[in-house]
């Protein structure tokens, strides 16, 4: 099982913005949790990081060597149709996670654009949000 889990705007800051929010861990520890989680699981995850909504587009576009994809798209989420169309273009399943409870925060924050084209969402349980998207990703490709 390959996965791709792509990370978007200031997500990379994680550990020094709004640690209410976001906790202190950083991002090097999120992606040791998912690399982790992965061995033990056997799955082969390929982990990238972008602040640019162009960037993450390309990831999509290229991502049918992939099983799935676990995006967490930052803000983007509330906006981004053009991240949308890449979704609803890709061939493989697209879970969507977030490490805060999205419906617990601003207003603008409670709406995707994203989760109608995606495969699922998982919001507010932390870092294992990105362990259980891979585990939902199995299970899809895996028919169970």
């Amino acid at each position: 099982m390959k996965i791709l889990v792509i990370n978007g705007p200031n997500l990379n800051k994680l550990g020094h913005r709004d640690q209410q929010v976001y906790g202190t861990k950083s991002f090097e520890q999120l992606l040791e949790k998912i690399h982790s989680f992965a061995d033990v699981n056997d799955f082969e995850v390929v982990c990238k990081q972008s602040n640019y909504e162009g960037q993450i587009i390309d990831w999509l576009q290229e991502s049918e060597i992939f099983d799935g994809v676990v995006l967490n798209a930052g803000a983007f989420t509330h906006y981004s149709y053009a991240i949308r169309d890449a979704i609803a273009d890709t061939q493989v399943p697209v879970i969507e996670v977030h490490i805060s409870n999205v419906h617990n925060r601003e207003g603008f924050r409670h709406q995707s654009v994203l989760a109608p084209v995606t495969n699922g969402q998982i919001t507010g349980l932390g870092f294992q949000s990105y362990t259980l998207a891979c585990l939902a990703i199995k299970n899809i490709v895996e028919g169970d």
